[in-house]
C-alpha cells in the first residue's frame, strides 16, 4: 500500500459515511416510504434492483458499505443505498462533456468506472469516456472521430456526488472511428489501475488511424503495433504515485520497445474485464469478435493475445474477414507465443452455425446465495442476433490460462430457454461474490427501459 495514513478529515468522513446509510436504513424501516424495488423473486428467478436507466452497462460496488454504483452510458452514474433505493439525483453527471451519442447504437459514451480501492479515506474514483474529436485527424482529409479520455474525480462532502470541479485528466489519446473502444477499469490485488482498450475501430483494425504492425500477410495494425500507440491493449499505470500517474516497474515494456504502460495487446475490443476476489485473482476479459468468432481470455503480463494474425484460435485475413487463411503465425516478430482463448464462441454470422452478437465478460462467482456456481465463471452474449433483445448467459469451470479450453454451458433462468429478453449490457458483483446483469430492451443509448437484476437461481442447459 503506498496511501499517506489517513487524515483526521478522512476518519470523519468514514464516520459520516456510516451514519448517513444508519439513518436512511431506518428512516427506510420505520416509514416504508420508500421501499425496495420488488423484494421478491421474478418468475425469472432475478431480483429487479434498479430501473427507468437508458443504457446500464456495469454496476460497481463500494469497498465500504453495501451501496452500489450503476454506470449509465449516457454520462450518469447511480447511486442505491443498502436499502435498495435508487438515489434521484445522479452520484456522477457528464453527460454535456461526452460526444453525442446514436441512441440506436453506440459504442461511445461513459464506458468505464471504478472506485479506488482506499475510497472510503481518499474519495477518488477513476471514469473513461468519450469526448468530441479534437482537430485534425490520422490521414489528411479524415477527421478524427472523437477523443477518449480516463480522468480521476473525488466524491463532495455529502459522499453521494462526485465533484466535477474535481476532474484530473490521466490519459487521453484521438480514436479513429467510434467503436471498439473497450472499456472495462479495474484495480488489481496489486492496487494498479487497468484499462482495456480497443483497437480504434472500423474493421479488421485496418484504415486511418491503424498503424502498420510486423505481420505483413495482413493489412494493419494497432493491436500488434506496442509502439506507435495504446490502442487493443490493456494498460496497467499506478494512480498513487507520479503526476498524473506513475509506471509500475514491473510493467512488461519498462525498459524495452514497446509503450511502458501496457500490460498485455493483441485485442480487438476488449470491452469488459473483471479480477477473481479469491484464488490467483486471474484477470478476466472478453474480446469482441469480427465476423467469425467471440473469445474470453485469461490476461498474463505481457501477453499477446493474436488479433489481427487471429481470430480467436483461427487464422485471420483482412483481405476477406469471412474466411479463414490456411496458416499464420503462432509467435510474434518477438519470438512470443500468440495466447489462444479459454472460451471460444461462434459469431450469429458464423456459416457454421452462432448466436452471439456479441460476448459480454463477466465475473468468478464467488457468493453464497447459489453454491453449485462457486469458483464458476459467469459471462454472457448481449445478444443472439443484432436485431432482437434475447442476450443469454454461460457458465464454466475456470482450469487454466491461455491454450486451456474451458467448455462452458448456458444457463436457464427461465424454464426451457436460456433467453434473457433483453440485451445483455454488463456485469457486476458486490462484496459478498453476489453477481448482477444489466440490461435493456434496446441495443443503443435510448429510451428509459434499462434495469439492473440480481441473479439468485438458475439451472443449465
Amino acid at each position: 500500500m503506498r496511501l499517506n495514513p489517513p487524515t483526521s478529515a478522512q476518519h470523519l468522513i468514514v464516520t459520516f459515511i456510516v451514519l448517513t446509510d444508519l439513518l436512511l436504513l431506518s428512516l427506510f424501516i420505520l416509514e416504508g416510504c420508500q421501499k425496495n424495488i420488488h423484494e421478491d423473486l421474478n418468475e425469472d428467478g432475478m431480483k429487479l434492483i434498479a430501473e427507468d436507466l437508458v443504457s446500464p452497462i456495469q454496476l460497481v460496488a463500494s469497498h465500504y458499505s453495501e451501496r452500489l454504483y450503476v454506470v449509465d452510458q449516457i454520462g450518469k452514474v447511480w447511486v442505491i443505498d443498502r436499502t435498495g433505493y435508487k438515489r434521484p439525483t445522479p452520484f456522477l453527471d457528464i453527460s454535456s462533456k461526452l460526444v453525442s451519442l446514436d441512441a440506436g447504437y453506440d459504442e461511445r459514451g461513459l464506458i468505464g468506472f471504478a472506485l479506488h480501492p482506499d475510497f472510503k479515506l481518499n474519495g477518488r474514483f477513476f471514469v473513461y469516456y468519450q469526448l468530441p474529436p479534437r482537430a485534425g485527424g490520422p490521414a489528411p482529409g479524415v477527421s478524427w472521430n472523437n477523443l477518449s479520455r480516463i480522468s480521476e474525480f473525488q466524491v463532495l462532502p455529502d459522499l453521494f456526488r462526485a465533484d466535477l470541479n474535481s476532474e484530473k485528466v490521466l490519459l487521453e489519446w484521438d480514436d479513429p472511428q467510434p467503436n471498439h473502444n473497450g472499456g472495462s477499469l479495474a484495480f488489481g490485488n496489486d492496487n494498479y489501475l487497468y484499462i482495456a482498450i480497443g483497437d480504434g475501430g472500423g474493421d479488421n483494425d485496418t484504415g486511418p488511424g491503424h498503424a502498420d504492425d510486423w505481420y505483413t500477410v495482413n493489412a494493419g495494425g494497432n493491436a500488434q503495433n506496442i509502439e506507435a500507440n495504446f490502442l487493443g491493449k490493456i494498460l496497467r499505470i499506478d494512480v498513487d504515485n507520479g503526476s498524473p500517474y506513475s509506471i509500475p516497474e514491473s510493467n512488461p515494456f519498462v525498459n524495452k520497445p514497446g509503450r511502458d504502460e501496457i500490460f498485455a495487446f493483441g485485442f480487438r475490443n476488449p470491452c469488459r474485464m473483471s479480477f477473481d476476489m479469491e484464488g490467483d485473482h486471474q484477470l478476466i476479459a472478453s474480446d469482441a469478435g469480427q465476423v467469425l468468432w467471440e473469445e474470453i481470455n485469461v490476461i498474463n503480463k505481457g501477453g499477446n493475445y493474436g488479433w489481427n494474425v487471429k481470430e480467436g484460435t483461427h487464422c485471420f485475413s483482412t483481405a476477406n474477414n469471412s474466411k479463414v487463411l490456411p496458416s499464420c503465425p503462432t509467435i510474434d516478430d518477438r519470438g512470443k507465443q500468440l495466447l489462444e482463448p479459454v472460451i471460444e464462441i461462434n459469431n450469429w454470422q458464423n456459416p457454421l452455425g452462432g448466436q452471439a452478437t456479441t460476448i459480454i465478460g463477466g465475473y468468478v462467482y464467488r457468493g453464497s446465495k447459489i453454491p453449485e456456481w462457486q469458483g464458476k465463471y459467469i459471462f454472457g452474449s448481449i445478444s443472439q442476433t443484432p436485431s432482437t433483445p434475447n442476450g443469454e448467459l454461460f457458465i464454466t469451470t475456470p482450469l487454466g490460462g491461455p491454450g486451456t479450453a474451458w467448455s462452458y454451458e448456458k444457463l436457464m433462468l427461465k424454464e426451457n430457454s436460456s433467453d434473457l429478453g433483453y440485451y445483455l449490457k454488463g456485469f457486476g458483483q458486490d462484496n459478498n461474490g453476489e453477481l448482477y446483469i444489466t440490461v435493456s430492451s434496446n441495443a443503443g443509448p435510448g429510451g428509459n427501459t434499462g434495469k439492473v437484476f440480481k441473479l439468485l437461481k438458475s439451472s443449465v442447459k
